[in-house]
């Protein structure tokens, strides 16, 4: 059968006839047109057209012609085409909240569409995107990255085996030195990155961030100095002295709402309620 549609296939445009090929009609031929030009050229070709509007194969309501060909001919059943279909019709009108592969495939299929001029050309390339798509739906929803990698989770194991290992040996000298650095640029309201820290020290940067949660409570560098300004806004809040606005600048926030919304995440109450809690004691 031939089947037809508007020039510069997209997204439905291409998972349409994807879908066509591998369940409806292995024997399919495609053309593509100018829009205005869609209609007449069906008659002409005795081609169905689709994905154009006032056609049987359109979009209906919030969904998308991919859709109406699962129901049209009972696909529905194929749980991997469902979920292929939410996909499509999330990327294919600019709904991306209803999957979060959507906008990846929004992504690719316009980089495609701007790659390639031959509209066949990308069709055959596009039957790849969707070939992929569907193997992931069908098998592999499931898994997490590292389980589709073997050789990265391996890796994965012997690092944290590496670390277990690790914990119980004395605390390396530039630990002590490291605490000492961070209060000290906390205390000179001075911004500090894990580089500057690793060059005063004499390490290499790669080492010191792998290293750095083993000797400090299992925390990276950011999350350490976030617990370490928490830690000294608090002492200052015994100070009535202070405002809150200036604890924040004093500890490093940038301003008052970051500090605020980081406040809140450390102690489960805003500065404000924090302090007067304090007052009440």
């Amino acid at each position: 059968m031939k089947w037809i549609t508007r020039e510069r296939p997209k997204i439905d445009r291409i998972a349409c006839p994807w879908l066509i090929k591998n369940f409806i009609d292995k024997e399919a031929e495609f053309h593509f047109v100018p829009p205005q030009n869609v209609l007449a050229k069906s008659l002409e070709l005795g081609a169905i057209p689709f994905d154009i509007p006032d056609v049987e194969y359109s979009h209906y309501g919030d969904n998308a012609t991919f859709d109406y060909f699962l129901k049209k001919h009972n696909l529905t059943t194929n749980s991997a085409l469902k979920k292929m279909a939410v996909i499509v019709r999330a990327a294919d009108t600019d709904r991306h909240h209803l999957a979060p592969e959507a906008a990846g495939l929004w992504a690719i299929s316009a980089g495609l569409s701007y790659n390639i001029q031959d509209d066949h050309k990308l069709l055959e390339i596009g039957f790849m995107i969707y070939d992929a798509l569907y193997s992931w739906a069908n098998n592999l929803t499931p898994k997490k990255h590292l389980d589709c990698s073997p050789f990265e989770k391996i890796l994965h194991e012997i690092y944290v085996n590496h670390i277990k290992k690790e914990k119980g040996k004395k605390t390396p000298n530039w630990v002590k030195q490291l605490k000492a650095i961070v209060q000290d640029q906390i205390d000179a309201q001075n911004t500090i990155t894990l580089k500057q820290i690793s060059d005063e020290l004499g390490l290499n940067s790669s080492y010191l961030s792998r290293e750095f949660s083993l000797h400090f409570d299992n925390m990276n560098f950011a999350e350490y100095l976030r617990k370490t300004r928490i830690e000294q806004a608090i002492k200052l809040m015994e100070n009535k002295n202070y405002t809150l606005t200036e604890i924040a600048y004093l500890t490093g926030f940038s301003d008052q709402s970051h500090f605020t919304r980081i406040f809140k995440q450390a102690t489960g109450q805003s500065p404000s309620q924090y302090r007067k809690k304090l007052s009440e004691r």
